[in-house]
């Protein structure tokens, strides 16, 4: 009889015994409490920005500097070599269109006949006039002449006879005089004609060999060996095929000196008073994870600026790369950490693991054994990941990373000098 009984009685504790294995651990599995611990260790505040490598120096590639004497104030790039492409001294680089030119030439070209036109007509009527006036003093010399003989016939005729051939000869001088100094006028007149039409010719020439050499140097040539890389237009977009080259702005591509490079980024506005010249930069490239560069912040701007497509204020900043790397390319995504702040040998702690009870109280989930202190704490300089503890735990003290079960009501083991407020010894 006890045999029966015993049976279904370990058949039934067995079951109870795997239906709370069971639930157990299909408990704990879903609900582990993740754990760290304190650790005495560097640490490094950074504010970490991405950026484009560029060249610390480079030769400009400019369009025509004759634009604005032709009137054009504006000029397309029809075709551009492909960017990165090595180019030599001399090589075409970029061909910019040259329809409003030739409209130009062309108009200058009809002024350069017309005032030629104008020179030879002039110059005809100025060899009529001066002859004409040449054949009139002849004329005015011969009548000289003849009142002359006339007066010399008449001494012998009366008196009043004489006196009438003596004004006749002195009128007759007087117009020949007269005759002659309307030459000169005529003359002077005329080399005063011709010089204008001789100088309208020449600078209507002049004007024309200025925009046909300026038509050559729509082909836009390499001044130096080097890789071509497009610049970047005023909305940030890059200078390539149909982008427009301006007079106030006639870069069309740059040479740049890979020897020296720099990267270009924008540091947000709620960060940039953190970042100062002279800091330290940890350069990574997208490109090459596995490459790490080390720079140097040169500038700061002082005037935010909107960047496109970007609703916050941002700071220009310039971070010069100390490394000089021949794998290294303008264009190229980097990120960089600006070091802001470095401490060495404090308590660190995840910041995942700092709670908070309103402004004024800071406190970490503590293991203790087998049970959890709510531990209050003050905190030193805050990181991107870790946070310094100034007061209330020890190295290899465990925390919680998460809030552990049945413990957010637990009381707070408050500091021994009292409740203490949420202070920050760092920079940030």
């Amino acid at each position: 009889m006890l045999k029966k009984v015993g049976i279904p009685l370990a058949i039934v504790v067995v079951l109870i015994a795997g239906y709370f294995i069971f639930f157990s651990g299909s408990s704990s599995e879903e609900g582990i409490d993740l754990t760290t611990k304190v650790k005495r260790d560097d640490l490094q505040v950074d504010v970490t920005v991405t950026g484009e490598l560029e060249a610390k120096n480079s030769v400009q590639i400019m369009g025509p500097n004759g634009l604005p004497q032709a009137r054009i104030y504006q000029v397309n790039i029809d075709d551009i070599v492909s960017e990165g492409t090595v180019v030599k001294k001399g090589d075409m680089v970029a061909r910019l269109d040259a329809s409003e030119l030739m409209d130009k030439i062309r108009e200058e070209e009809l002024e350069v006949e017309e005032s030629m036109n104008k020179y030879e007509q002039t110059q005809i009527d100025t060899a009529i006039t001066l002859r004409e006036q040449r054949d009139k003093i002849v004329n005015l010399q011969y009548d000289l002449e003849q009142k002359q003989l006339i007066l010399e016939q008449s001494k012998f005729e009366p008196p009043a006879t004489i006196k009438q051939n003596e004004l006749d000869s002195e009128k007759a001088e007087r117009a020949l005089e007269q005759g002659k100094q309307e030459y000169q006028l005529l003359r002077r007149k005329s080399v005063s004609e011709m010089a204008q039409s001789s100088t309208k010719l020449l600078d209507d020439k002049r004007d024309l060999e200025k925009l046909q050499r300026l038509l050559r140097e729509l082909t836009i040539t390499a001044p130096e060996n080097g890789m071509v890389i497009y610049v970047r237009d005023w909305d940030g977009s890059k200078k390539g095929k149909g982008s427009q080259i301006r007079t106030w702005d006639p870069r069309v591509a740059t040479l740049p000196d890979l020897t020296s490079m720099i990267s270009r980024t924008y540091v947000n506005e709620v960060d940039i008073s953190r970042v100062t010249t002279g800091q330290e930069v940890e350069i990574g490239l997208d490109a090459f994870p596995d490459k790490k560069l080390t720079g140097k912040v040169t500038q700061v701007a002082n005037i935010g600026e909107q960047r496109p497509n970007s609703d916050a204020k941002v700071f220009e900043v310039t971070v010069e790369v100390n490394e000089n790397d021949t794998t290294l390319r303008p264009a190229m995504t980097t990120s960089n950490a600006i070091i802001t702040n470095y401490i060495e040998d404090v308590l660190l702690v995840p910041l995942e693991a700092i709670h908070s009870q309103g402004d004024s109280l800071t406190y970490v989930f503590k293991k203790t054994g087998l049970s959890t202190v709510k531990q209050q704490i003050n905190l030193g300089t805050k990181g991107n990941d870790m946070v310094v503890v100034a007061q209330g735990l020890e190295e290899n003290d465990e925390v919680f990373l998460s809030i552990p079960n049945n413990a957010e009501d637990k009381p707070i083991a408050y500091l021994e000098e009292g409740p203490q407020p949420l202070t920050d010894r760092g920079n940030d």
